[in-house]
């Protein structure tokens, strides 16, 4: 009997599920099914789980709980992953048991274990820690996607990059640099240092300073705020520049002004793909990118890591620890 309950015991996994959208109260700590490998999928027994902004917002709104993640109730949240290979699909050939790896899933992160599809998943880099891997895809990947992939960044270019100590924007920074940009960037003047350390050019405290009043003639714009922000940011850039945002509400009003100042305003829901992971871990093994985690929760603290995140004072990333 004991090793029946034994064996039963390993088909089921911790996780934290909601049964509703909500407040932190919401997240609910369960013990469910491992999942089953599909063709094409790793199970990774996950040690380290990356927060990001998406997942508050997610937890927080039914609408967007269901678009994200779709009706199925409960569901789990969580994107960023790093941890160990310890079963594979069939057909896998790229990855053995017993790799280390990390990237993105869509869902389903906040488990023990994670069916992962291969081509979200890389391995990790030797240099860096589980903490730091997990705190690199979403990210890198909407930083990869603004600066190179719709921004052509290149040597010479004036960069300006709002919220420069945030999780998008510090990670922005140092890519900007290796790129060859002079980098601009804003934050408070408590997060002068940091964001000066990771090779901003520049820093514009927006307490004190109208960054509009500051600079001109840029070539392209990160926006990780929206609102007024990616509003003024339309007037200190150049004719044909660039402005990236990733915050969708009120987009088109931008839309039509950026459009009567002949500024190329383009909206960044990133997609992310097995080339940019692969790209970003070899950064990271060069140490071109480095990795900011200012505090580690550990799983069964996942409301206080949320609430955290909802301050919007995180410096870096946020990582949960199982």
């Amino acid at each position: 009997m004991g090793r029946l309950i034994l064996l039963l015991k390993t088909f089921k996994m911790k996780a934290i599920v909601l049964n509703e959208a909500g407040g932190v109260d919401k997240l609910t700590y369960q013990d469910i099914e491992k999942p089953v490998l599909k063709s094409g999928e790793i199970l990774v027994k996950v040690k380290n789980i990356g927060l990001n902004p998406m997942d508050v917002h997610i937890r927080g709104n039914e609408q967007i709980l269901t678009r994200f993640v779709g009706s199925e109730r409960p569901a789990i949240l969580g994107w960023d992953i790093s941890g160990d290979v310890v079963e594979k699909a069939n057909d896998v050939t790229d990855f053995e048991i017993g790799d280390a790896v990390f990237g993105f899933t869509k869902g389903k992160g906040y488990a023990e274990f994670v069916a992962a599809k291969t081509d979200t998943m890389v391995h990790k880099p030797e240099n860096i820690s589980y903490q730091e891997a997990a705190a690199v895809p979403v990210v890198g990947i909407t930083a990869w996607e603004a600066l190179i992939k719709l921004g052509n960044v290149k040597k010479g270019d004036k960069v300006l990059i709002h919220a420069g100590s945030g999780g998008v924007g510090y990670m922005a920074i140092q890519l900007a640099k290796h790129l060859g940009a002079t980098v601009i960037a804003t934050s408070s003047a408590k997060n002068r240092d940091f964001v000066l350390s990771l090779g901003a050019d520049q820093h514009i405290d927006y307490t004190t300073e109208k960054f509009y009043e500051v600079i001109k003639d840029v070539d392209f714009v990160l926006d990780p705020i929206g609102g007024e922000t990616r509003l003024r940011s339309i007037d200190v850039v150049k004719k044909d520049g660039i402005i990236v945002s990733i915050v969708p509400p009120q987009f088109e009003e931008a839309k039509e002004k950026a459009l009567e100042k002949g500024v190329n305003l383009i909206l960044l829901l990133g997609q992310g793909n097995k080339a940019e992971m692969e790209s970003l871990a070899g950064l990271l093994l060069q140490r071109i990118l480095r990795v900011h985690v200012s505090v580690v929760y550990p799983f069964s603290e996942m409301a206080e890591a949320h609430l955290q995140i909802e301050s919007k004072r995180t410096v870096g990333k946020i990582v949960v620890e199982l």
